[in-house]
């Protein structure tokens, strides 16, 4: 993968922007700071405001839509191979090592993300009923490592995915799936139209120093279940409108 930023975020434009955007609509909403966008549909998806700010050393990672953030999750199917995933997600030029990927591993991007037919937080109990591995409907975050590859369709993105027999450097909250993400455990806070993490970090000098963008998208479980893994099939909307990663934090 590029070790490069401003070629990670080259890859990331290529990727996204080869997937549809949903066409945008009149109306607009006044923010000061980060990245402001016009309303588009649906509304639960609808970006019109995101920023990453800092306070001591956590990331505050927010974003507004033009409905109510989360109203819409994805139908659960009772199966995992082709079973959906719905996300808000911020991709940055953060270095995949920052939080204990392999450097240079990709594209890093928190997402807050609710998929109904399979859980992947197994060290969490989101919904309180003694059991941790049935609450991937709830809305909950991630660390995911993006990439291209071409089986997901011309210039789309995946969640990397781990060969079989390899041992990539992971976070210790790696949830076991053969896929570049973390589990972190930070409760996305829904409220309203805003969607909202809060991410400590050891070297919040990096994060401070970086730039990023937002959006909203559906990904899809291969229907075999095989690598590609995790595929990005749909974009419902992009901040900037151009993936060009416009965000400054605390700007």
């Amino acid at each position: 993968m590029p070790r490069n930023s401003n070629l990670r975020q080259a890859a990331l434009l290529a990727a996204l922007t080869a997937i549809p955007v949903m066409a945008l609509a009149d109306g607009a909403h006044d923010h000061s700071g980060g990245i402001t966008a016009d309303a588009t549909s649906p509304a639960p998806f609808d970006i019109v405001h995101t920023t990453i700010t800092t306070e001591g050393n956590v990331a505050i990672f927010h974003m507004a839509v033009s409905g109510a953030a989360g109203e819409s999750r994805p139908s659960a199917t009772g199966a995992l191979a082709g079973s959906q995933v719905f996300a808000y997600v911020w991709p940055t030029s953060l270095d995949a090592g920052t939080v204990g990927f392999e450097p240079g591993a990709g594209i890093l991007a928190l997402a807050a993300t609710a998929h109904p037919d399979f859980d992947d937080t197994p060290l969490l109990d989101e919904n309180g009923d003694g059991q941790r591995g049935n609450d991937g409907d709830l809305w909950h975050s991630h660390w995911v490592v993006l990439g291209p590859d071409e089986a997901c369709g011309t210039g789309a993105l995946k969640v990397i995915d781990i060969p079989e027999g390899t041992t990539p450097r992971l976070p210790a909250t790696w949830p076991g799936l053969p896929l570049l993400i973390d589990s972190p455990g930070w409760q996305p806070i829904l409220s309203a139209e805003t969607v909202e993490v809060r991410v400590p970090f050891a070297d919040i000098g990096a994060v401070k120093a970086a730039s990023y963008d937002g959006v909203t998208a559906g990904l899809r479980v291969n229907a075999d279940v095989h690598a590609p893994l995790l595929c990005v099939t749909d974009v419902f909307d992009v901040a900037s409108g151009d993936l060009s990663l416009p965000g400054k934090v605390n700007n």
